[in-house]
C-alpha cells in the first residue's frame, strides 16, 4: 500500500476582494460628498448596490433565482433621472490591472439598460466611477411628463 500524499500545510493568503474594498471607497466617498454639501453628494440617498455576486451555495443561488436575481445586472443603480435619462446604471470595476473581466451577461445588461432609457456605464476603478458620479451629477434633472395613478396595490402613504 502506497502511503498518502499530505497536502502542503503552508497557507494561502486571503483572497482580496479588490472591487468590493473599491467599490466600498466609492460609497464612502459619496457620503463624505454629501457631508460637504457637493452636488454628487446628493446621490448618497438613491444610489444603491445590487448583490447579485458573491459566492453561495446551490440551494440559495436556485431561490435567490426564484427571487428575481438575474445575472449581470449593474453592480450600482442610482435612482434619479438626470440628462433626459431614467436614472444610472454602473457596472463598478476594480481598477487595473486588479480588475475582473466584464461578463457577457454584464454588457448585455448595460445594453439593455441604455435600451429602456438609463444610462448605462462601465466604470473601471475608483477614480473613473467618482468622475461618472461628478458628470451624471452636472446634468439637468430629467423632466418626467404627467404620469398615470396607479390603482392597484396597497396604499403606502398613509
Amino acid at each position: 500500500m502506497q502511503p498518502v500524499a499530505l497536502r502542503s500545510r503552508t497557507p494561502r493568503a486571503p483572497r482580496i476582494d479588490h472591487e468590493g474594498v473599491e467599490q466600498m471607497a466609492l460609497i464612502r466617498w459619496l457620503y463624505g460628498e454629501e457631508q460637504r454639501g457637493e452636488a454628487v453628494g446628493a446621490f448618497y440617498e438613491v444610489i444603491y448596490h445590487v448583490p447579485n455576486g458573491g459566492q453561495r451555495n446551490k440551494k440559495t443561488a436556485a431561490d435567490l433565482k426564484r427571487q428575481g436575481v438575474k445575472s449581470g445586472v449593474s453592480d450600482l443603480v442610482v435612482m434619479e433621472g438626470r440628462g433626459g435619462w431614467l436614472g444610472l446604471y454602473l457596472e463598478f470595476k476594480a481598477t487595473p490591472p486588479k480588475h475582473a473581466a466584464t461578463a457577457a451577461s454584464q454588457r448585455e445588461w448595460l445594453e439593455k439598460a441604455d435600451h429602456r432609457g438609463y444610462c448605462a456605464v462601465l466604470g473601471r476603478g475608483l477614480e473613473e466611477a467618482k468622475a461618472v458620479l461628478r458628470e451624471y451629477a452636472s446634468w439637468d434633472f430629467t423632466v418626467t411628463p404627467a404620469r398615470n395613478e396607479m390603482t392597484l396595490g396597497s396604499n403606502w402613504r398613509g
